[in-house]
């Protein structure tokens, strides 16, 4: 297996972490991906659209689909093509919570410019995933592609109820087929009610293309908001959570206190296997209280990076104690959510670049560029 062409791909400099606490700068270690750069004058990238309409299945009626808020994208590459798969909410007249969201399709031929479908890709339908996500709708995916072409969206179902982590999966990225939640069959149905959602699909880079992989012979998916958990898979539909030695949940990473990831630590993109390890970008959310990193706004999301043990891919082995990307411009700190975000779920490799796409606050989305032949550190890291 090639491990990586990920070695000529952005990864920078080793740098003692602590010595981050007294400095501005965010020099990376040789583990981590990064950094990324906002392309000047081009963001956000997607923003919500009024005129937008298609005819809902579960309403009965045209709705302005993409109106409210737009955010949480999914990307891939297809047809030499940067695809963004986006969540999008409806009907701004009501509350947040009190929405339905669907996932629209935008293309790229630059990262940055984007076209975007008249209609969402995805949505709540008369369907067999009618149960799960009426009405509140397909949130959050984060998209992987197999070798020969075989798109898998890992999404939230949402029916007001009970988050589920979902499965769905597509030739062409319009028409897809639900599979229903992830863990439903799962030690006969132990987890198919469990609040879970966020899958991070492990890939590699192969022949230039960042495709999923197998881990120790099986499909490996690392998942979870509170922490981080894993999956296995034969088929990448049917996944299996895996257990500590207790027969409960094996928790692989926790919040810290005192740290930007002190209230969550949520899985981002698709994992990619690198020539140190399995990398997971995730989602860091600061406390509120007296616990949070006094750094950074109370309640921030901003996003880190741990990276796993190849051969023991439940083990942790680096992580972050500092984002490697925080809320910056102004429209990543103001939005549906006023404490500000930068929400990472889409990560794909084009054109010898890595574009980080993420949601803007819950409102907007935006995107990120590492180049590996302008180097240079992660965001700046504010002094208390």
């Amino acid at each position: 297996m090639k491990y990586l062409e990920i070695t000529t791909i952005c990864l920078l400099l080793s740098f003692p972490l602590f010595a981050q606490k007294d400095r501005n700068e965010n020099i990376l270690p040789d583990w981590a991906l990064g950094g990324f750069v906002r392309p000047e004058g081009a963001n956000p990238v997607i923003a919500p659209e009024a005129k937008s309409r298609f005819y809902c299945p579960m309403q009965k009626k045209q709705v302005k689909w993409e109106e409210s808020d737009v955010f949480n994208p999914a990307a891939v590459v297809k047809d030499d093509r940067i695809q963004v798969l986006y969540r999008a909410e409806d009907n701004s007249a009501t509350g947040i919570g009190k929405r339905t969201s669907r996932i629209g399709l935008a293309e790229s031929v630059d990262g940055i410019r984007m076209k975007r479908r008249s209609e969402p890709v995805m949505f709540p339908a008369e369907d067999n995933a009618k149960e799960w996500e009426w009405p509140g709708g397909c949130e959050d995916p984060r998209v992987a592609v197999t070798e020969d072409g075989l798109y898998v969206m890992m999404y939230t179902s949402w029916n007001r109820k009970v988050p589920r982590l979902a499965v769905a999966t597509s030739r062409d990225l319009l028409t897809w087929e639900k599979h229903g939640p992830a863990f439903f069959d799962a030690f006969n149905g132990r987890f198919k009610d469990m609040a879970c959602k966020s899958g991070s699909i492990v890939t590699k880079i192969k022949d230039g293309r960042q495709v999923i992989a197998k881990v120790n012979g099986k499909y490996l998916m690392y998942w979870g908001e509170k922490m981080v958990a894993a999956a296995v898979s034969d088929d990448l539909i049917h996944w299996t959570p895996v257990l500590d030695a207790n027969n409960e949940l094996r928790r692989l990473i926790f919040p810290r206190e005192g740290y930007f990831d002190s209230a969550l630590t949520e899985c981002g993109p698709p994992a990619l296997i690198t020539g140190k390890g399995i990398l997971l970008l995730y989602n860091g959310k600061n406390q509120t209280n007296d616990k949070r990193d006094l750094r950074f706004n109370a309640g921030t999301y901003s996003a880190g990076q741990v990276l796993f043990d190849l051969n023991d891919p439940y083990k942790a082995i680096a992580r972050l104690d500092v984002p490697f990307f925080r809320p910056m411009a102004d429209f990543e700190k103001s939005g549906q959510y006023a404490d500000g975000t930068v929400f990472i779920e889409g990560l794909v490799y084009y054109h010898q670049k890595w574009y980080l796409y993420y949601g803007c606050a819950d409102s907007k989305v935006g995107v990120a560029i590492c180049d590996p032949a302008n180097p240079t550190g992660g965001d700046a890291i504010p002094n208390i």
